[in-house]
């Protein structure tokens, strides 16, 4: 991921001159323009994709093959570069009027603390919404730890926000994980079912006792074994804070890079845990919205695994 580049001088911008069509059927960004940009030249359609001046869905794209799919807004900006979001930190992964999908990078805060302020996922995007529209406001409806990379929705409109918080087990279809575990699994999928409770130390732990703790239900499927580690994902049934680090230790192969459960080393300097799928219903046009992205390649590397899997998005 490269450095923020939107700058004061992005902020002065003369006004755009877009046009939005709705794509009606799968293709790619250039087939897709070179069909509605009929009297444009192919070399000018293709100048003009280099350039940023093609959005898909309020994203720009300079990747001649990118997929578009039905139900998709598909933006030209004749007269100059869409202003492109970049953070080393933060990639933006899908935007409209409503909400923004993003893969946060480990180490990084969802939300501001007490202490710190800036510096955070909510920060970061706020101030990129704010380019386009200085009375923007963005909202955090679910979060992820510090050390957990991957993504997350975040709600840019009020209604977007109460629908979700009001109804989130509802309208979130399914959440999967990917962790590199301490030792070699030996099952290769199950369920991990216990209540989670918090300690004065604010570690959490597991209880049989469910007048102690909230339920907590994880499922896993190991993908693959190797140089000593597994390679597992874990799809939650509920949400509770660090369930699958607990569930992980309880299992006896504790999350690698994870000291304050049980790990013995940290081998890739962090915490090997991502939030790789999140799929939900759209909380205005009651879409599917379904993202996935790869494993992160130091996980891979970790295991000796070799994976296929490339960036995916897509709207059902």
């Amino acid at each position: 991921m490269k450095q923020q580049n939107i700058s004061g001088e992005d902020r002065r911008r003369r006004p755009d001159n877009i046009k939005t069509w709705t794509v009606k059927e799968d293709s790619t960004i250039l087939e897709f323009a070179i069909k509605v940009l009929s009297d444009h030249s192919l070399s000018k359609v293709k100048s003009m994709l280099r350039h940023n001046q093609f959005a898909v869905n309020h994203i720009p794209h300079t990747q001649y093959n990118f997929p578009v799919s039905a139900g998709d807004e598909f933006s030209v900006n004749f007269d100059q570069s869409f202003a492109v979001f970049s953070n080393r930190r933060v990639e933006l992964v899908y935007e409209d009027e409503h909400i923004l999908v993003i893969n946060k990078g480990y180490g990084l805060l969802s939300m501001g603390t007490d202490r710190i302020k800036d510096g955070t996922a909510y920060s970061i995007m706020r101030e990129y919404v704010k380019t386009h529209d200085p009375k923007s406001q963005i909202f955090i409806v679910h979060r992820l730890d510090r050390d957990t990379s991957g993504l997350m929705m975040i709600a840019k409109s009020v209604e977007a926000k109460e629908v979700m918080q009001h109804n989130w087990s509802n309208m979130v279809i399914n959440r999967k994980y990917v962790a590199v575990l301490e030792g070699q699994m030996e099952k290769r999928e199950g369920e991990i079912r216990s209540y989670l409770a918090e300690n004065s130390l604010f570690e959490v732990y597991s209880t049989d006792d469910p007048a102690k703790g909230q339920l907590a239900v994880s499922r896993f499927r190991t993908i693959w074994v190797g140089n000593g580690y597994s390679l597992v994902e874990f799809e939650l049934d509920t949400g509770r804070k660090n369930q699958i680090r607990v569930h992980a230790k309880d299992m006896g192969h504790p999350i690698v890079g994870d000291r304050k459960y049980g790990a013995s080393k940290s081998p890739i300097h962090r915490l090997a845990l991502h939030a790789m799928t999140l799929r939900f219903v759209h909380p205005i046009t009651r879409k599917e919205m379904n993202f996935t992205t790869p494993i992160p390649p130091n996980f891979a590397k970790l295991t000796h695994y070799k994976q296929s899997l490339v960036r995916h998005r897509s709207d059902e």
